[in-house]
């Protein structure tokens, strides 16, 4: 279990994030959504040990996460960050090999292979990633990160996936097959912790809906208990009309005016 407790993060007299608590239970997928600027990466960055609150505290099966080395990290959890520039000339089966190597793979060329071909890409392993669209580029970091955490549950330990806008740069099609993974990842006992900004995405995929807005949780639960007009409102600045697809009564955002 992953889990924050009353986190703040400050800079610039302005706090990112604002007493934000939250579980990451295994077997749920949880997405986090809101406006630019609401805090979102810097949670998920908060979560996951790459920067230390001002205030609050995350910790990692009753570990403080800063008290675990990188190879303890790496053996946990896995993540996709928003964007990572490369300045080596590698191959997607290089990227993808180191996250077979942290996670202690002793086939780590053949787990690349597979998780390449997992989202597919078999067959792009010998291409240059900088040579790659943005799109599939965005597909090899996600390959990587599946090869860091093969499977949801290992040893009895559930892993963690978090994802910062892994569907940016994807097609539709690709949004799915990507968004589908992860939440087969939760449902096979992992945890999984999501940024999108697609809504309508968010509401069908999420287990639980965690709403930020200027730092702050102002909306928490199951899609359909979240996700309103109000919210829609409150939060983009829009008008927008959220309706509820036949069961399983999933909602859906038809956003209509921005507020002048």
């Amino acid at each position: 279990m992953i889990s924050a407790c009353g986190l703040a993060f400050i800079r610039g007299g302005r706090r990112l994030v604002d007493d934000v608590s939250l579980d990451l239970t295994p077997g749920a997928m949880t997405v986090v959504i809101g406006p630019n600027g609401a805090g979102k990466s810097t949670l998920l960055k908060l979560m996951t040990g790459e920067l230390a609150p001002d205030q609050g505290s995350v910790t990692v099966d009753g570990r403080d996460v800063a008290a675990l080395s990188a190879r303890e990290l790496a053996e946990r959890r896995a993540v996709l960050p928003q964007s990572l520039a490369l300045s080596f000339p590698f191959t997607a089966l290089e990227i993808v090999r180191m996250g077979a190597i942290a996670y202690g793979s002793l086939t780590p060329e053949r787990d690349a292979r597979a998780a390449l071909a997992r989202v597919g890409l078999g067959g792009f392993e010998g291409r240059s990633y900088q040579a790659l669209s943005g799109g599939e580029q965005q597909r090899v970091q996600f390959a990587r990160v599946l090869a860091q955490v093969p499977r949801a549950v290992e040893n009895g330990r559930p892993k963690a996936l978090f994802l910062d806008e892994p569907t940016s740069s994807l097609d539709i099609g690709h949004q799915i097959a990507v968004l589908e993974i992860a939440r087969d990842f939760s449902r096979d006992g992992g945890a999984v912790l999501a940024i999108l900004h697609d809504l309508n995405l968010a509401a069908e995929f999420a287990d639980r809906l965690l709403v930020l807005h200027r730092g702050r949780v102002v909306a928490s639960g199951a899609p359909a208990d979240t996700l309103s007009d109000r919210t829609v409102s409150d939060v983009y600045g829009i008008s927008g009309a959220v309706g509820r697809v036949p069961p399983p009564h999933i909602p859906f955002v038809l956003p209509q005016a921005r507020h002048g």
